[in-house]
């Protein structure tokens, strides 16, 4: 469900914060939009940390790839890549504003990527918040195959690492659903937000360890 913000305020890091813990996130129509709107879905996709799945052969494949994994070092890169269209997609939802306040939850360490790197050229990767024991994933993308899912597994094993209990995907597409995405009612996801929110996530536990 959208709710269009009743006010005219800016939408700054600290308000993008609340919402998130108050359930509900920014989009745009498109990326041509100078508004947005605030979405609370009646089903909301989630990718249970303990049900993430990866098929023995793309695993295999994954082993097997050229590909290196960085995280949190070329924002601007991983938020183009999510907003250009593709073969993946025909729009985009991340609009100026999008990449403004992200930009600056970015520099703050509340916003995060993983990305997938392939002879020095970003080849796919994703971006979210991650919030007390929450990571609300905002979008993904690929240049290369099996790049978004290898940014996905990586981002899993990290979020179990740092002790988060909720994985939040906002909507599940076909890709989200083969790697283990489910869709849970309104209601269900805000008793796991509140649960997620007692706990302290730690997003750098995994290079410790």
């Amino acid at each position: 469900m959208s709710r269009p913000n009743p006010f005219d305020v800016e939408i700054t890091p600290e308000l993008i914060i609340r919402a998130y813990r108050a359930g509900i996130f920014p989009m745009a129509e498109d990326a041509s939009s100078t508004d947005l709107f605030w979405v609370s879905p009646e089903m909301r996709g989630i990718i249970p940390l303990d049900g993430f799945k990866l098929s023995t052969s793309l695993r295999k494949a994954i082993r097997q790839s050229d590909f290196t994994i960085r995280v949190d070092t070329d924002f601007a890169g991983v938020i183009e890549g999510c907003a250009s269209v593709g073969s993946d997609r025909d729009s985009t939802w991340i609009n100026a504003s999008i990449r403004a306040v992200y930009g600056e939850l970015f520099r703050r360490g509340v916003c995060h990527t993983v990305e997938v790197w392939d002879r020095g050229a970003l080849v796919g990767g994703l971006y979210g918040l991650a919030i007390d024991g929450a990571f609300f994933g905002e979008s993904m993308f690929h240049r290369r195959t099996n790049a978004s899912k290898m940014a996905m597994a990586h981002l899993v094993e990290r979020l179990k690492a740092g002790g988060y209990v909720l994985l939040d995907t906002q909507f599940l597409t076909d890709h989200l659903a083969s790697l283990g995405g489910i869709e849970i009612p309104r209601e269900d996801y805000e008793e796991r937000l509140a649960d997620a929110l007692e706990y302290d996530g730690d997003w750098t536990a995994w290079d410790r360890g």
